[in-house]
């Protein structure tokens, strides 16, 4: 079932398209990953999703609802967790949960238990009573997801949520996205690691100068564009006429050899490494430790747009 409908959706700012003609669907209680370098237009069509920013041009629908001819309505049923934190320092942490979950109109008892359910979600009951300013980057990006799901939405956008904290808190956060998710909200989820959105995301799309030019599950994106994979070989020495045969095998796209490293791009390890250690062995090239690189969505997204994502 469809949550989420961008049709044909076009910003501009004066002569700069910053949003061209995009058009994608978000399914309920999936976890969408929108991916774009710097520029791309993902920050664009979040704020237009969010009712933040108006478009130019098209539709969004939101369970149903234009963003268009109801923004309020689509406004009570998303929270979002911008990049910038969105927070007051010189607020409790409760006490800033207090605030978000009456902006969105809870009240009396139920707004009380709402913020505990939220400060217990994000880990953060015991420092309830504490300033942000005392908080470490972590907390304060937790702080802000409570902010966020305090009214328990249908959506919740969330851009770039873990940018600058350490490996616990990102865990922590990632963990999270995924019981959100149980819980029935519909997400969606920017990130410049691609490790992230490989690990949380039921589907991508990816963003280029204003236009979507990939859209699938991971898998499905990487089946669409065949990468090699990448073996790496340290051994104690490379003969020539190793490097000679290797390099003539019809499989192999590539071999490249440095010092007492043989690297090799191949489009199946799998079905040709019995090859490759055979040539090595007929050399007396003993293997000291062998490597094996996946194609992912960085090398997927630098073959689609020819740069990477944090360019």
């Amino acid at each position: 079932m469809t949550f989420i409908q961008c049709e044909k959706v076009v910003k501009r700012y004066d002569d700069l398209i910053s949003v061209d003609h995009l058009s994608f669907k978000v399914d309920k209680y999936e976890i969408f990953g929108l991916l774009g370098p710097n520029g791309a237009g993902k920050s664009s069509a979040i704020k237009m999703i969010c009712g933040l920013l108006k478009m130019d041009q098209g539709q969004i629908y939101v369970d149903g609802i234009s963003v268009n001819s109801n923004p309020i309505e689509v406004k009570k049923r998303l929270g979002l967790v911008p990049q910038e934190l969105a927070i007051y320092e010189n607020l409790s942490a409760r006490e800033n949960i207090l605030f978000f979950g009456k902006l969105y109109g809870l009240r009396g008892k139920d707004l009380k238990n709402k913020v505990n359910e939220a400060l217990q979600f994000v880990g953060l009951t015991d420092r309830q009573n504490e300033r942000p300013e005392k908080f470490s980057g972590g907390m304060k990006r937790r702080l802000n997801i409570a902010c966020a799901i305090v009214h328990q939405p249908k959506l919740i956008i969330m851009d770039e949520p873990t940018v600058g904290i350490d490996p616990q808190s990102r865990n922590h956060i990632l963990e999270s996205v995924k019981k959100l998710n149980e819980m029935g909200s519909t997400i969606i989820y920017t990130s410049h690691y691609m490790e992230e959105i490989e690990s949380i995301c039921t589907r991508v799309g990816i963003i280029d100068s204003g236009r979507l030019i990939a859209l699938g599950s991971v898998q499905e994106l990487k089946d669409q564009n065949k990468q090699d994979e990448k073996i790496t070989l340290f051994v104690d020495h490379i003969p020539s006429e190793a490097i000679f045969e290797l390099d003539v095998h019809p499989q192999i796209k590539e071999v490249t050899a440095t010092e007492q490293t043989i690297e090799i791009f191949i489009n199946s390890s799998q079905t040709y490494l019995q090859d490759i250690l055979f040539i090595l062995s007929k050399h007396d090239v003993k293997i000291q430790t062998l490597q094996r690189e996946e194609p992912n969505l960085e090398s997927l997204f630098l073959s689609l747009t020819g740069r990477t994502l944090r360019d």
